[in-house]
């Protein structure tokens, strides 16, 4: 008899701490997502898989969490938890975080380093974007000056092509993301006032 009253408070204790534990899980930085992503898609997929990214911040490796939260996100398509959202979209939303987030975590120097850098590099365009210039826009000026600190010769071709022929120089990954997250963030300062 005591046994079953020892057990049942384990058992009761165990289940209000799982209940009662706080569910936090990592958001998906914005500047990560697909540029044609909506904002309740990314939710979507944060709520999916916001505990793989906890893991890929906390050192995991990427191919394994990144095919288990490829498959979560199949199945809750299949199974219709997505709101009518399709699986390419959510996969590369889900992909996209967690190969960046891997990335932050692998190279913290490089992303402090460009934080601080494109700061500087691009304060004029972040400062229009504040005060109300189209994003867009503003991301494709961004990018142009990317190119031209690399190759200052860049011209931005205006003929329409395919992507593999035009000439633009190599950047890292890395400056593409804080340039997002720097205009994003400028956006969202608009957006507020």
């Amino acid at each position: 008899m005591k046994h079953n009253k020892l057990f049942t408070t384990i058992l009761t204790v165990a289940i209000t701490a799982t209940i009662t534990a706080p569910a936090y899980a990592a958001p998906i930085p914005r500047e990560t997502a697909p540029q044609n992503a909506t904002e309740e898609q990314i939710q979507i997929v944060e709520n999916l898989i916001g505990g793989y990214l906890d893991d890929i911040q906390a050192g995991a490796g990427y191919g394994m969490i990144a095919s288990e939260a490829d498959t979560k996100i199949y199945k809750a398509v299949l199974s219709d938890q997505t709101n009518g959202n399709g699986y390419a979209i959510l996969s590369a939303i889900s992909q996209n975080a967690l190969r960046i987030c891997r990335d932050m975590y692998m190279r913290p120097d490089t992303y402090a380093y460009y934080e601080e850098t494109l700061k500087v590099q691009l304060a004029d365009i972040i400062t229009a974007v504040e005060n109300g210039a189209d994003y867009d826009t503003s991301l494709d000026n961004a990018y142009t000056r990317l190119y031209q600190s690399v190759n200052p010769s860049y011209t931005p071709s205006t003929e329409r092509q395919d992507f593999c022929y035009l000439d633009i120089p190599a950047i890292d990954n890395a400056a593409y993301t804080i340039t997002r997250k720097l205009l994003i963030n400028a956006h969202n300062t608009y957006l507020q006032r």
